[in-house]
């Protein structure tokens, strides 16, 4: 069925609605603040950031007699959007409350668009992003493909995970196949698992040992259940694909950043089946393709677009094997997607 379409008075209700109540919370939130920081604080001292909640978060002490501790923070008005994985310093209360001062600088930042178009951090200082797909539902090359030019314009290596290797059946195996291969031919990791099954689970735990990482992909292909089989004891929900979309149902309401006993953290995003890129530009999404860096600025024309341009080194490229089919066409999709001034 589709989507009841709202007029302009409705939207404007419906904005007016939200803002009133965001300003009921932010007063609130304002109030508390100022009975807080009235009473006693301890020291500054760094934290990190392993939940968000409307205007708090959840900081997990890293120094000194609390380290390891988790505090309820609120926030002091002139900081930034703080998201999970970001280092702050913040001033502990009483009864697990405390006050985030400051917030640090972050090395790495993974974005997306919001519903309204504007650009909205997910996880900070993360450096491997976990790019989850599985046989159903059906993986498209372009969705892993926008993924990886999020990760290459962020400056976060990624790790493709096909999870639920045990659903590869004769129906499916040589499209998976063919898709993996182009994949593995351009040098990416990639890793088969099976949460449910728990095939190649301890491969996967060696690749992300030491690393900040956050798995993506588009909901249903079992990003909960991976984050089950490798943290026993966090039984985050897992919900099952939709009969009648064969889409899966949205589990995870937050970015959580959870601890591995070995070492190195996991933060496990909301899913999302479409990832924008509104944020990038036409050189952006070139780099993100890598078979394309050593064609770039070979082509006969300076300002070719590489559609039918006599002359040009990607053509070339194509015709001759050296750029697969599936990826150009997940080029163009993708400039095409952009907006027209980026384009």
């Amino acid at each position: 069925m589709a989507k009841r379409q709202l007029n302009r008075r409705q939207n404007w209700r419906i904005e007016k609605i939200q803002g009133e109540r965001a300003a009921r919370a932010a007063k609130r939130e304002s109030q508390a603040l100022e009975t807080l920081e009235g009473g006693d604080l301890g020291p500054e001292q760094t934290g990190l950031v392993i939940a968000h909640f409307g205007v708090q978060v959840e900081v997990e002490a890293l120094e000194g007699e609390l380290a390891g501790q988790v505090f309820r923070c609120h926030l002091r008005a002139n900081l930034p959007a703080l998201v999970t994985g970001d280092q702050v310093v913040w001033r502990p209360g009483n009864q697990g409350i405390g006050v985030i001062v400051a917030q640090l600088p972050r090395s790495t930042e993974l974005c997306r668009p919001d519903t309204r178009g504007q650009l909205k951090p997910v996880a900070a200082n993360v450096d491997l992003i976990v790019i989850v797909f599985a046989p159903l539902p059906e993986p498209h090359a372009n969705l892993i493909d926008r993924y990886l030019v999020a990760a290459e314009h962020a400056g976060i290596h990624p790790l493709l995970l096909l999870n639920k290797a045990d659903l590869i059946d004769e129906q499916n195996s040589v499209a998976l196949n063919a898709l993996l291969a182009v994949y593995r031919q351009l040098g990416y990791p990639v890793l088969e698992v099976s949460a449910h099954e728990g095939d190649g689970m301890e491969q996967l735990k060696k690749q992300l040992d030491g690393h900040v990482s956050v798995f993506v992909g588009q909901s249903g292909v079992g990003k909960s259940s991976l984050v089950n089989s490798l943290l026993p004891g966090i039984e985050t929900r897992v919900g099952p694909l939709s009969e009648l979309t064969g889409k899966g149902t949205h589990t995870t309401t937050t970015a959580r950043l959870f601890h591995f006993p070995g070492g190195g953290e996991l933060i496990d995003s909301p899913g999302i089946r479409e990832f924008g890129l509104v944020h990038v530009s036409r050189e952006d999404v070139e780099a993100g393709f890598i078979e394309f860096q050593e064609l770039l600025g070979h082509c006969r024309f300076r300002d070719c677009k590489h559609d039918r341009e006599p002359g040009c080194a990607l053509l070339n490229a194509l015709e001759d094997g050296r750029i697969q089919p599936q990826r150009m066409a997940s080029y163009r999709h993708i400039l095409a997607s952009l907006p027209q001034d980026e384009y």
